[in-house]
């Protein structure tokens, strides 16, 4: 059975569309800067004032898998930045 185009008997459009269609969708979300600024830059001071490494392994673990992560959506001179603002702490703390 072929499916038709348009909409159902209850006049409704299929909510998939045409899943191979070459139109370019807008992402869902797009993410506030500003509060991902703030977000990197809590847990940096987080790093900074201390003396140890302040997470246990499982903080450490998200940490280091999603502050890259959360950098790559800022510019990428800006996330360069923090991303090598973060390695400097979490070797700083690995060696204490």
């Amino acid at each position: 059975m072929t499916k038709q185009a348009g909409p159902d008997l209850f006049g409704n459009i299929d909510p998939q569309g045409d899943l191979f269609g070459n139109e370019p969708q807008e992402p869902a979300w797009k993410p506030n800067p500003d509060k991902v600024r703030h977000r990197l830059e809590r847990i940096l001071a987080e790093a900074r004032a201390a003396e140890t490494m302040p997470w246990d392994w499982s903080q450490q673990s998200l940490y280091k898998t999603i502050f890259p992560q959360m950098a790559g959506l800022l510019p990428e001179e800006e996330a360069a930045q923090y991303c090598f603002q973060f390695e400097q702490e979490w070797e700083r703390l690995k060696a204490a």
